[in-house]
């Protein structure tokens, strides 16, 4: 049987998570008290029972119960009962954001700001980070890139590194993305937007490609991101860091920072984390 306990942030995406486990076979259970976590799992692990995926929530919402957890933990490993942890988290800007949207009250911030309930809930939980088999962060995932990332580990089984990289093009026109970690300028690059027969074209199309990497300067410059790329991730992974967003900007965010990501992305997706692609400004005007 795959026992998984869910835990993490409120608004990181819990409930959205077991869902997602349900609709792929998981039992599922949502706000399990602490105190009845052995008994569940000797009732899932029963042969009678017939069960063979079981995910159970369990967060900040046990309130002071939640600190019985590591003993419950140590029971369900002596009844040979083996778990898994399952940890969202979010960073503390979008978990603000969420609820605001949502106008919901956060179960720690009664009476008080919703900032000090998030720092709170994160002190408090804080040692369930910690024991966690899986990290995912959703500060910048899409409901069905979550999706993604929960079918890699209970679907495909695939070894999950806990440690997410979006490599995501954009417009210096338009800003630096706020949440990047490393920004590249490509603006170096001879730039397609001069030629009238490309300039409705995108990085996403081969026309562009062939202009971009035609220039040997485009390849040199992707082997020296990928080599120090392959350098600093397994640093930023031991350090604790669980999402690296990596900006790759030209003037308009259509031409050679969509080629350049793409070509990041197809050097770094081989590598034993999650990699994903976003262009965020590819579909705006005919800018440069």
């Amino acid at each position: 049987m795959r026992f998984v306990i869910v835990s993490g942030m409120s608004g990181a995406g819990k409930s959205t998570a077991l869902n997602m486990m349900e609709d792929i076979g998981f039992f599922c259970v949502d706000n399990l008290p602490v105190e009845l976590l052995v008994n569940f799992g000797e009732i899932a692990s029963d042969r009678k029972v017939d069960v063979n995926q079981v995910a159970v929530g369990v967060d900040i919402r046990n309130g002071d119960r939640l600190l019985d957890l590591d003993e419950q933990l140590a029971l369900l490993y002596e009844l040979g009962i083996k778990y898994e942890i399952l940890f969202l988290d979010a960073d503390d800007r979008t978990l603000v954001k969420r609820y605001k949207e949502t106008r919901r009250t956060h179960p720690l911030s009664k009476g008080d700001r919703l900032e000090t309930g998030i720092a709170r809930e994160r002190e408090k939980i804080a040692f369930i980070r910690k024991q966690a088999d899986y990290v995912i962060d959703t500060t910048s995932l899409l409901t069905r890139e979550l999706k993604l990332e929960l079918d890699k580990i209970y679907i495909e089984d695939n070894k999950y590194g806990n440690f997410i990289v979006t490599v995501l093009s954009f417009g210096f026109k338009y800003g630096i993305p706020e949440d990047a970690d490393l920004v590249f300028d490509v603006r170096f690059l001879p730039n397609p937007y001069y030629d009238l027969e490309l300039r409705n074209y995108t990085g996403n199309d081969k026309p562009i490609r062939d202009f971009v990497m035609k220039h040997q300067e485009a390849g040199h410059f992707l082997d020296k991101v990928e080599d120090l790329l392959t350098f600093l991730i397994p640093n930023y992974v031991n350090e604790g860091k669980y999402h690296l967003i990596i900006g790759v900007g030209c003037t308009g965010g259509k031409h050679r920072s969509v080629t350049i990501a793409n070509g990041l992305y197809d050097r770094l997706k081989s590598l034993p984390y999650s990699v994903r692609i976003e262009h965020r400004d590819v579909e705006r005007g005919n800018t440069r």
